[in-house]
């Protein structure tokens, strides 16, 4: 008998864990992790039709466009219909999860709520490799030695977007936008919201309900 395949999406503001989560779910229950920003940086990294689109945006300082995103991710998500995977950073917007749903069902959609004043304190101490777009947290990921990456030895930079000032401006932005994706994975009965302050806390109770959704491997 065929296995049955299982596919789900993380949402949640920046700063929310949801490349952490996801990581840990791949591991746990043996999914493929897919991340849109690692999608991105191929696009980029190969100047495919979608990387040039989206560097002349996010050289601006802008997010890269739901007609460019789709461009990126669809044709990835079609390559891994045989597959089993959980999705972070996609879909960010209505069309998005619209213009997935044409070429793949979702079994789950997480959506992270983690209050204002603790994404404002993570994404304080979050610093970036740009190049191949490692994250660390000096609060509960840090660098082996401050300021370079573990790997490279490169040194890390702080985003622009990550600094105080534009971090309310982007977490407003994501509830306006991620309101709508909510409600239509809540209409179709696929939505768990799961709170709090500690990656670590909110942890066993997404591991509790994969436990009873996905298939055994």
């Amino acid at each position: 008998m065929a296995k049955r395949i299982f596919r789900a999406v993380i949402m949640g503001p920046p700063g929310s864990g949801k490349g952490t989560i996801s990581a840990r779910i791949a591991q746990s229950f043996g999914l493929k992790h897919l991340s849109s920003g690692d999608f991105l940086r191929e696009n980029i990294t190969a100047n495919t039709e979608a990387g040039v689109l989206a560097r002349t945006h996010i050289e601006k300082g802008l997010l890269v466009p739901d007609d460019v995103m789709t461009l990126v991710l669809l044709p990835r998500l079609k390559e891994m219909a045989r597959h089993s995977w959980v999705l972070d950073g996609f879909p960010r917007t209505l069309a998005q999860a619209t213009a997935m749903s044409s070429v793949c069902d979702l079994d789950l959609a997480i959506s992270l709520n983690i209050p204002f004043e603790t994404l404002k304190e993570r994404l304080k101490g979050r610093w970036i490799h740009p190049a191949s777009g490692r994250v660390y947290n000096m609060e509960f990921n840090p660098p082996r030695v401050q300021g370079v990456d573990d790997i490279t030895g490169e040194p890390l930079v702080q985003s622009d977007e990550d600094k105080p000032e534009a971090v309310v401006s982007r977490l407003r932005h994501y509830k306006d936008i991620a309101k709508p994706v909510i409600d239509f994975y809540k209409k179709q009965g696929i939505l768990h919201s799961f709170s709090g302050t500690e990656t670590d806390k909110i942890w066993p109770y997404i591991s509790s309900l994969l436990s009873t959704k996905v298939p055994p491997v």
